[in-house]
């Protein structure tokens, strides 16, 4: 039986909750997408380090997707059927739905990783670990202290400077002896820690930490996955990307 190619808004709401691979039919029907449908769709806000490291990792992949830009205080419909958590990145493809950024990261380069990315030591997710969790968990506290009754932001600030301090005597020109994974994993949080408070940043003793954010905002690369995007609409059709 041939797929249908279009559904009215009451057949989407009709069909059968059928559990393919954790998924349910119906749900993406109403986000929009089937499981037979081969275009990607990425749900994206250009500013969130997590989506920024997404859009790294599909551009080098060459992974084209539909980008849809996502205004976090203006969240479309669609994007809650679609996203379990409610957050970005989010990719629909065939099959599943990925709203891991890592996990985006990691689908798009196992289908093409010209420069090797995945092929780094084993260190490299440790690196990972620290900056999604305590480095990123002191930005927090650093950059939206108000959010955070009795915390103190300069205290918080140490905390981070602590993990930057030990990743500037780890870098050469990358963490390892090439570009990896943990490099544009990383990067986009640094690049937030950074933007905190500039001159305090430019004014640590981290030469290598410094050169090596400097060449990630200078690149070819960081400017394509940054331009300004229009916000998405529910029936709209988003951006091609990359």
């Amino acid at each position: 039986m041939a797929a249908p190619t279009d559904l009215s808004g009451k057949e989407k709401q009709i069909l059968p909750a059928v559990n393919i691979q954790n998924l349910w039919v119906g749900q993406l029907a109403v986000a929009g997408i089937m499981p037979w449908m081969t275009k990607l769709i990425l749900y994206s806000f250009r500013r969130c380090p997590y989506a920024m490291r997404a859009r790294m990792a599909l551009l080098q992949a060459e992974q084209t997707v539909e980008l849809r830009e996502i205004v976090l205080r203006d969240k479309p419909a669609a994007f809650f059927e679609a996203s379990p958590s409610a957050s970005v990145p989010c990719l629909l493809n065939d099959s599943e739905v990925l709203d891991e950024s890592l996990d985006v990261m990691k689908w798009a380069l196992e289908r093409n990783d010209p420069d090797g990315w995945l092929d780094m030591p084993e260190e490299g997710w440790d690196w990972i670990a620290r900056a999604d969790g305590p480095f990123k968990d002191a930005l927090d506290r650093t950059k939206y202290a108000p959010r955070y009754p009795g915390v103190d932001p300069l205290e918080h600030r140490a905390l981070a400077a602590t993990f930057l301090a030990d990743l500037d005597a780890q870098i050469e020109t990358w963490i390892f002896d090439r570009e990896t994974l943990a490099d544009h994993a990383i990067l986009p949080f640094v690049r937030q820690f950074a933007f905190i408070d500039k001159s305090w940043f430019e004014a640590q003793p981290w030469p290598s930490l410094q050169a090596w954010l400097e060449r990630y905002l200078a690149s070819e690369a960081f400017g394509a996955i940054m331009p300004k995007y229009p916000q998405w609409a529910e029936g709209e059709t988003g951006v091609p990307f990359p």
